[in-house]
């Protein structure tokens, strides 16, 4: 008897938890895209022809411009509208409202640039065919929401509904751009400035050091690396230093600089004698990725012939194709990190008002008005939170300083006309000379283009506002209105240098300083890159007189360490001093050293390990006066020219500009040389620690931390080892790297080369959740455009 009870018992479990699974089965699979068959999708002038192929690519195939955006809007919201709503409420700071509490610091820092009402305004005074452009786009994307049985998953897990979406938060979405690829805190310029005061001036001078031997630009010469100043000029045997020590990081972490890579070759190196670009950007990774891949062909009287056909990533959330090829003309970005935001220094009055002084500038007398605004934040689950954002005509308020001043900060984001649709126009351009003049006007946040032509001509240009200083206008210190005369800056979109063939025949641009003299004024130094990576790339062109397509992708994955060559060298050359356990170690584990981020590679994994201990310990000695002085306010600014100051410094080992805890430089060496030891013994023996063991991929959907433990990984990529790392073409992080890749001719898209990390569709149940994700891994060439389609479905205006 109770041995039946117990089947009956087990039975019935069973049988509830197999219900319970199709039951979750059959909700998850609401929300799955429509794929087949017909739909309506009321406002269309004519049927809209939406197919898929084998990896999910859509082609879309429509009577017009305004009829392709709202079906692409269709397409993104079945798609993708989880992710765009994060990218909307992100720039907002509305992220508390899906998330909770968790979620309010972020939602803090970023509520204050106030970007939501200022994306109201942008698409008020958009001109009307931008807007129509807009509005289509979101009636699109609610019909593609609606037509869905369940809402999107993720609303299950979080149980929340989704919020409409309007045509603003298109505009939040290139707001949300801003974030990613420029510093909203302004934090490098402030942490700059505020160790100015408690640095000598070579001292300072040094640690602003603004190139290296490694500098690749288009326009100019190589800064080079530092001279290093005397004795005489700084000392840091006889400055202020820390009593306590700053504690050190860990050893070999390296952060890779959010970024990208472009290039192109004219077509006199071409066989065919068309144009040959090439783009890989890089940006966080996440499952899905951020782009998503479609073709868009409608007639269009401004496109040549009447048509147009082009093809290449588009950002869910925005109505345009945003790097690709039409046929005659294709195109690609990296970030420009120029200057773009300045501190104020102000002294507000003692009592808000409700407008700031008509011209713009300084209240009468002493002080400045501050307007205050206040800004709701919902949070799920709890109680709604008012923010109270401060703002002068300068822009928001970020900063108190101890005598009752603001730092308030001016950014080309926040300013009229920071975001507009000119980029959409990138579809119908016939060549490099149309797309030039169109670039003059297209407002996003600022990048390098590159671009090329079926006829084989190419160019750069910065592209973007910048923003126009006036007299008294310091870029690179907070500046006092009251006595200085700067007044807060317009902006403009139609100064951005440009270089053009035949002037180049080859053209590269990898985050590093492009241009020099006047050119390099206009844009600002925001923090470029270190240039070994243009150099590389740089070297790869010069070393050929034809290319095609293969070519131009063996350069994106270059993973060649040339940059640690000299650092490997070191390692050895100093592993063979007396009592040097610990480099001898490293060393001797570094025996495979092939030259290669390769994922089998102990020796680039130790050498890259020890050259970041070197510099983290150089950087920390450089700063010790400041540190000292600081005390618990220091903040470290980001040096990413560094390099250009310590292989002078490790080669040269001068002892005056020996931070102060070590006897000599050996011992430095060696201290960062048992920090690495230390940090990766446990794990194993060192000679067993592999680049690949570090570099293994962690791209997983935003949601993946929510699922416990065995279930995680089904949102996640699989975790294959990466080849590649930062200060090569072929950059990698776990969770960073090349967000796509395109290698494509103008004219011969059917033999161009594509690459998509984190595949097509948000839905793991989709059959192109993942789909190419292997071929971006492996390097293996996708076809830049869509193959036979798998999938047809029809979208009537009925």
């Amino acid at each position: 008897m109770l041995l039946r009870w117990t089947l009956r018992i087990a039975l019935a479990l069973a049988a509830l938890a197999l219900l319970l699974f199709l039951a979750t089965w059959w909700l998850l699979r609401g929300s799955l895209p429509r794929l087949d068959g017909e739909t309506a999708l009321p406002g269309l002038s004519a049927p809209v022809a939406i197919s898929r192929d084998a990896l999910g690519v859509v082609t879309v195939a429509a009577s017009g411009e305004a009829d392709a955006m709202r079906a692409l809007g269709y397409v993104h919201a079945q798609e993708r509208f989880f992710e765009m709503d994060l990218m909307r409420r992100s720039p907002a700071g509305e992220l508390s409202a899906l998330f909770g509490a968790a979620a309010l610091d972020t939602d803090r820092r970023h509520r204050v640039h106030r970007m939501r009402s200022r994306a109201r305004e942008a698409v008020d005074a958009a001109p009307a065919p931008e807007r129509e452009l807009l509005t289509a786009y979101a009636e699109g994307i609610n019909a593609g929401l609606g037509d869905m049985r369940v809402r999107p998953w993720a609303y299950l897990l979080l149980r929340a509904r989704p919020a409409p979406w309007r045509p603003e938060d298109s505009v939040l979405v290139g707001h949300a751009m801003y974030f990613d690829l420029q510093d909203a805190g302004n934090a490098r310029e402030l942490a700059l400035w505020r160790i100015r005061p408690h640095l000598p001036e070579a001292l300072h001078a040094l640690v602003a050091h603004a190139g290296s031997d490694w500098d690749s630009p288009l326009l100019g010469r190589a800064i080079g690396d530092a001279v290093l100043p005397g004795p005489e000029a700084v000392d840091l045997r006889r400055l202020p230093a820390p009593s306590d020590g700053v504690a050190l990081g860990m050893p070999g972490d390296d952060p890779a600089a959010v970024g990208s890579n472009n290039f192109a070759v004219a077509g006199t190196l071409t066989l065919h004698g068309a144009a040959l670009v090439a783009d890989d950007m890089h940006l966080g990774l996440r499952a899905p990725g951020i782009w998503f891949r479609a073709r868009l062909r409608y007639p269009d009287a401004r496109a040549p012939g009447g048509q147009v056909d082009v093809s290449g990533f588009t950002l869910p959330g925005l109505p345009a194709v945003i790097v690709g090829s039409n046929g005659h003309v294709a195109w690609g970005f990296t970030n420009s990190y120029g200057d773009y935001l300045d501190w104020a220094l102000e002294a507000p009055c003692a009592e808000s008002v409700t407008a700031v002084a008509d011209d713009g500038g300084a209240a009468a007398g002493d002080c400045t008005p501050l307007v205050v605004h206040r800004e709701p934040i919902e949070v799920a689950g709890g109680e709604p939170e008012v923010l109270e954002v401060e703002e002068s005509a300068w822009g928001p308020v970020l900063h108190r300083t101890g005598d009752g001043r603001v730092l308030t900060l001016r950014w080309t984001a926040h300013l009229p006309g920071a975001i507009n649709l000119g980029l959409a126009g990138m579809a119908r351009v016939p060549d490099v000379e149309r797309a030039l003049v169109l670039a003059r006007d297209i407002a996003l946040p600022n990048q390098n283009l590159v671009v090329g032509d079926r006829a084989g001509r190419i160019a750069w240009r910065l592209l973007g506002p910048v923003p126009r200083r006036g007299a008294g206008c310091e870029p690179t210190a907070p500046v006092d209105p009251a006595t200085t005369g700067c007044t807060p800056w317009p902006m403009s979109t139609r100064h951005g240098p440009a270089v053009a063939s035949p002037t180049a025949d080859r053209i590269w641009t990898a985050n590093a300083r492009v241009v020099d003299g006047t050119a390099l004024a206009t844009i600002g130094d925001g923090g470029y890159a270190l240039g070994a990576r243009g150099a590389q790339i740089r070297d790869a062109l010069r070393a050929r007189d034809r290319f095609d397509e293969r070519d131009l992708l063996t350069i994106q994955l270059d993973d060649r360490a040339l940059f640690l060559e000299r650092w490997h060298a070191l390692l050895l050359e100093r592993a063979r001093v007396q009592d040097a356990p610990a480099l001898r170690a490293l060393a001797d584990a570094s025996a495979d050293w092939d030259g290669r981020a390769s994922v089998d590679s102990t020796g680039y994994r130790l050498v890259r390990a020890w050259r970041n201990a070197v510099n983290e310990r150089v950087s920390l000695g450089l700063l010790a006066p400041a540190r000292a002085a600081l005390g618990d306010a220091f903040e470290m600014p980001a040096l990413p020219q560094l390099e250009g100051v310590a292989w002078p410094l490790v080669t040269q080992r001068p002892p005056h500009l020996l931070p102060s805890q070590y006897a000599d430089w050996d011992a430095l060496f060696e201290e960062s040389a048992a920090a690495v030891r230390d940090e990766l013994a446990p794990a194993g023996p060192l000679a067993e620690r592999s680049w690949g063991e570090a570099n293994t991929a962690r791209i997983c959907h935003p949601l993946a931390q929510a699922l416990p433990g065995p279930l995680r990984q089904t949102l996640c990529m699989p975790a294959d080892p990466l080849p590649g790392d930062s200060h090569m073409p072929r950059v990698q992080a776990p969770a960073m790297g090349a967000s796509q890749r395109m290698v494509v001719a103008p004219g011969r898209e059917a033999e161009g080369i594509i690459h998509q990390p984190g595949g097509q569709s948000g839905h793991p149940l989709s059959p192109f959740w993942g789909a190419g994700h292997q071929d971006w891994v492996s390097g293996r060439p996708s076809p830049f455009l869509p193959g036979p389609a798998r999938h047809s479905l029809v979208l009537e205006g009925r």
